[in-house]
């Protein structure tokens, strides 16, 4: 045993215990060399200490220590060792762990430790181990291939890589083994042994799909969405055959399958509503419009979801039949179905059916009025306008209020904006405020001073709907009253205001925004980042920096969805920083994976200096676009002078198999063979599949 200096070799074991475990949660760089030496120390959990602290420290130095200690034959040291050298995420980890499979001591182990890793080159090492006897293992095995495509679609957008490999790899699955160790194994390893099943793909697996539908129905229908055509027929058998539960699974399975039109029709007659507004949901994926005559029977149906998925699927297949078939129903004795029909009516604007609205609005049935006058803006026929604004005089103020709001659709005719001044002096609130809303929607700037003096409304809903108003109208008078709104004692109409101010995009707004974004009460600051970032002025990215590292959840992620729209390399900065913040790194990857304007500029620019975390994430940023010109990108970074930024590049182009890519395929060869960094010759060999 090596001789270790006597300070160390003299201080309590516990004591060491200690201060290996706080250099790792430091981080410490500087204390890599002291931690491999107390991997080799004569007690056992010294050694196990400098062993996690070294995982948590990371780098080069680090991981060379821990393959060195899964190499010692030691079981004590190696066993720890696998879990955080997995953990590490480096290529290097792969070769010894995969090594470990056979072993019957270490192999279970070692595929968890293959999964952690989230390298694609440990899919196929892992794909081997489904043949195997032990269900523990193949277990462990599936869950690691699914552990590995989670983080690669975390990472990089994108889990295909191994869903291919997998696909190729096929004839190494035992489906046999793998449906038999579905039973007894967590939910876990459930799900991820039928997701392996699915990305087989073979019919022979997609057949065991199907049947372990009843063992493990949730993870299996999961699994079965990646499976193609080849499942048609004893998909659409088990629809037939199938119970409620069943169906419901089944149903969403069904992705443009023109073979299964005559069971989804079936699926119409379901007792459960669920299944029958699922089956509303295929046939529009479908697209055959010969379903529209079956879905038109259906049209009573006593559930409202249900029957709002049977008028959505009418609508979106239309049909030579639909209009004829919506006349026969408005004329239903079923009230339900008359304003299902009025309802489709409207939305193809039917100038036939303007008869049929008319009888409506002259009923006693509120419900079918709505629906009628709901429809009557999209009729291009002069009586249609006439029938709309004489409702606009109707003795029920339930259907005055709907004839303003339908008006805000008619356009800016003179009789239009006339009949909706008239609505603001309307006795009935709701009338005020439909009527308000309708001219805000029209954008009359003649109605401002009127809608000002709503703003003092005795209801609350009309104050509301006047400052809402007002946000649409470029009157200097609309302006002014937002402006004093936005500092008003009551919450409701200031914060209306505040959002006014964001869509009128008023540069004079911007102070009064900033103010609101730092006032103590959490809803007012959501408003007003929410409407600030209307506005792209250096002020207001200060503002959205701030809130982007605040304590608050929700107030972190308004300012992070804000910044990743935002154009120019300042959006992009500030979330390059936030990358270094535990509690904004997932998000500000997300965001920063929008291909704003400047974005791909603005993260190359710092890869070049930057250390190994950050530049994962910043190439991660650039493969989550799926853009072509952040692939070009991440090939230039292949050939940056920073070596770190090299690897990165490496091994993001090895997860999206850029093979495929020849301009990608031509600079991985370069690297592969003259890279002056070994581990960027490596990678670069191994995205190559050498």
């Amino acid at each position: 045993m090596a001789r270790w200096p006597a300070s160390i070799e003299a201080a309590d074991p516990h004591a060491v215990c200690d201060a290996a475990q706080v250099l790792g949660r430091r981080r410490s760089e500087g204390a890599v060399p002291l931690l491999t030496r107390l991997t080799t120390h004569e007690d056992d959990n010294v050694a196990v200490a400098a062993i996690e602290a070294l995982g948590r420290i990371g780098g080069r130095a680090a991981v060379d220590a821990l393959l060195a200690t899964v190499a010692s034959g030691s079981f004590f040291r190696t066993f720890p060792a696998i879990d955080v050298l997995g953990r590490t995420g480096d290529p290097r980890a792969v070769a010894p762990l995969a090594a470990l499979l056979d072993s019957p001591f270490y192999g279970p182990e070692a595929a968890r430790a293959l999964g952690r890793s989230g390298q694609v080159t440990a899919v196929a090492p892992l794909l081997a181990q489904l043949h195997r006897p032990a269900d523990a293992l193949v277990r462990a095995a599936a869950l690691a291939i699914a552990e590995v495509h989670d983080a690669l679609q975390r990472q990089f957008g994108t889990g295909a890589n191994v869903e291919k490999l997998v696909r190729a790899r096929a004839q190494q699955v035992d489906i046999r083994r793998v449906a038999q160790s579905v039973a007894g194994g967590s939910p876990d390893e459930q799900r991820a042994l039928c997701r392996v099943l699915g990305w087989v793909g073979a019919e022979e697996a997609s057949a065991t799909l199907l049947a372990l539908l009843d063992a493990v129905p949730a993870a299996a229908a999961e699994a079965l969405r990646s499976v193609g055509h080849e499942i048609d027929g004893p998909l659409l058998e088990a629809l037939q055959r199938g119970d409620s539960g069943r169906r419901l699974l089944l149903l969403p399975l069904i992705v443009g399958r023109g073979s299964a039109l005559r069971e989804a029709q079936l699926c119409l007659e379901d007792e459960d509503p669920a299944v029958r507004a699922s089956a509303c949901e295929v046939l529009t994926r479908i697209g055959d419009p010969s379903a529209v005559p079956i879905l038109f029977r259906h049209l009573g149906d006593r559930d409202l979801g249900a029957s709002q998925a049977v008028v959505g699927a009418i609508q979106s297949l239309g049909s030579a039949d639909t209009e004829r078939l919506a006349l026969e129903a408005a004329r239903s004795s079923d009230p339900i179905v008359r304003r299902a029909a009025l309802r489709i009516i409207a939305f193809f604007g039917y100038a036939s059916g303007l008869a049929t609205l008319r009888d409506a609005l002259r009923g006693d049935d509120e419900r079918l009025r709505d629906a009628a006058l709901a429809g009557l803006p999209y009729l291009e026929d002069p009586h249609a306008l006439d029938l709309l604004l004489e409702n606009t005089r109707h003795a029920s103020s339930h259907t005055r209020a709907s004839a303003m709001r339908a008006l805000g659709q008619a356009g800016t005719g003179a009789r239009v904006l006339e009949a909706l001044r008239v609505g603001l002096s309307d006795p009935d609130g709701w009338v005020c405020y439909y009527a308000c809303q309708s001219l805000g929607k029209l954008r009359d700037d003649a109605s401002a001073s009127a809608i000002v003096r709503l703003m003092e409304h005795p209801a609350g809903q009309v104050r509301v709907a006047a400052v809402e108003s007002l946000a649409h109208l470029g009157a200097e008078a609309a302006g002014r009253a937002l402006r004093e709104a936005a500092r008003s004692a009551d919450p409701d109409i200031q914060r209306a205001a505040l959002v006014g101010l964001g869509m009128s995009r008023r540069p004079d707004a911007i102070p009064i925004l900033v103010e609101a974004a730092r006032a103590p009460e959490r809803a007012t600051r959501l408003i007003a980042l929410s409407a600030l970032a209307e506005h792209e002025a250096p002020e207001v990215l200060l503002v959205l920096a701030q809130a982007a590292g605040d304590k608050d959840d929700g107030i972190r992620e308004a300012a992070i969805s804000k910044l990743a729209e935002w154009s120019g390399a300042g959006g992009t900065h500030v979330l390059v920083g936030l990358l270094a913040s535990a509690s904004s790194r997932d998000r500000a990857l997300e965001a920063l994976s929008l291909p704003a304007p400047g974005r791909i500029a603005g993260i190359l620019a710092p890869l070049e200096g930057a250390d190994t975390e950050l530049a994962q994430s910043l190439v991660a940023a650039l493969a989550r676009m799926k853009r072509a010109d952040a692939r070009a990108a991440l090939v230039s970074a292949l050939e940056m002078p920073s070596a770190v930024a090299r690897r990165a590049a490496a091994e993001a182009l090895s997860a999206l198999d850029a093979r495929e890519w020849g301009e990608a395929r031509e600079a991985l060869a370069r690297a592969a063979e003259h890279d002056q960094d070994a581990e960027v010759r490596r990678l670069a060999a191994a995205a190559l599949g050498r």
